[in-house]
């Protein structure tokens, strides 16, 4: 199969720039997988929207202000003034860092910008000194293994200088509104370098009417990397090499899941990144010979790459926002809903005014 299948056209217009001033305003597309057919409603309606009987999977993954900008060793941290020779040199020595995968308490791969400046062994120095990083390897793209000195100063100084990881797309700088909405209501647990975006819709309220009927929740964390924006650098879909991501699965989240699928129960994953969690603890429940509807608790890691022809063993129904062209995202809802299907809902949605990605609107697949 062709990445070149999972092409279409969007104006850069329809991309959101910000997200809308509630959290709940957004508009939700429902595409029924079976038939093709969809209906146009918004997301404050989505606990009506519900059949009552499902098991809502949530990733309650926290973003992290994973950007840092900092200077080689050895640079004075203070700019002197506009036209002060010292000030071209601060600006030209400044060094970009992106957090992309926790290794360890103190390591971390990132990409770094300028690469090239940065060779093995080179120390990055963060804001007045108090943390400092040295890099220990090298990757490819621009990816750098550093060591983060002391380790725990590395939390505190995110949360004082660091700015929040706004996809490639997002053409702006990271603004103070950016920490809460590109956060959903309920992250809590890992180091995310990037939201679980079909999660950014609900509010408390949401949520409460969800339970009100009723209806069950658990949650997972699934630690969203830069991956998920990694860019198909095949022609065949099938000779990408997908990105891999750790995730968690708590005992009672395993239970809820075991028993909505042994009761046959819809399970309605909330974004692409739950599909992941699920459908690769499914795969290796299958895998061990175990009861094939039960999903066992732990710390895993999904190297799963789904795209039309794969299965799915757990999920459903499913909530996602509107994906890139030609990603691997677009691939996996194309997988569960049929590529047809999927392409002409967007057709549909670009034409009724639909927002699209990280702060766009969302689509119910059922």
């Amino acid at each position: 199969m062709n990445i070149s299948d999972f092409d279409y056209d969007l104006p850069s217009e329809r991309i959101a720039q910000r997200p809308l001033p509630e959290r709940d305003a957004s508009r939700i597309l429902l595409l029924d997988r079976k038939t093709g057919a969809w209906e146009d409603r918004q997301f404050r309606d989505f606990p009506a929207l519900l059949r009552g009987d499902e098991l809502i999977v949530l990733n309650n993954a926290r973003v992290i202000p994973a950007r840092l900008f900092g200077r080689r060793e050895g640079i004075r941290a203070e700019p002197l003034g506009r036209n002060n020779p010292a000030q071209r040199e601060f600006l030209q020595t400044q060094i970009e860092v992106l957090l992309v995968r926790r290794l360890a308490d103190d390591r971390w791969e990132a990409l770094v910008r300028p690469g090239r400046k940065i060779p093995t062994g080179e120390l990055v120095t963060f804001g007045e000194g108090e943390l400092k990083a040295k890099v220990e390897g090298r990757g490819s793209f621009g990816l750098r293994i550093l060591r983060f000195q002391p380790p725990k100063t590395l939390e505190k100084t995110l949360q004082t200088l660091g700015h929040i990881p706004l996809p490639p797309y997002i053409k702006r700088v990271d603004e103070p509104l950016d920490r809460e909405r590109y956060q959903t209501v309920y992250a809590r647990e890992g180091a995310a370098v990037a939201a679980p975006t079909a999660g950014l819709h609900f509010t408390p309220e949401i949520l409460d009417g969800i339970r009100r009927r009723g209806i069950e929740i658990a949650e997972v964390t699934l630690d969203v990397g830069l991956g998920t924006f990694e860019p198909v650098r095949t022609e065949r879909l099938e000779d990408h090499k997908i990105h891999s991501e750790t995730y968690e699965i708590g005992e009672s989240a395993a239970a809820a899941i075991s028993r909505a699928r042994r009761e046959r129960r819809p399970i309605l994953a909330v974004g692409t990144t739950v599909v992941r969690a699920l459908e690769d603890a499914a795969e290796r429940s299958e895998a061990a010979g175990g009861d094939c509807d039960s999903i066992d608790a732990g710390k895993f890691t999904a190297n799963i790459f789904l795209y039309p022809g794969k299965s799915f063993r757990a999920v459903s129904q499913l909530l996602t926002n509107f994906h890139l062209p030609r990603s691997t995202l677009l691939a996996m809802v194309a997988a569960f809903a049929g590529r047809q299907n999927v392409l002409a809902a967007y057709g549909h949605a670009l034409e009724a005014g639909y927002r699209f990605y990280s702060y766009g609107d969302c689509m119910l697949i059922r």
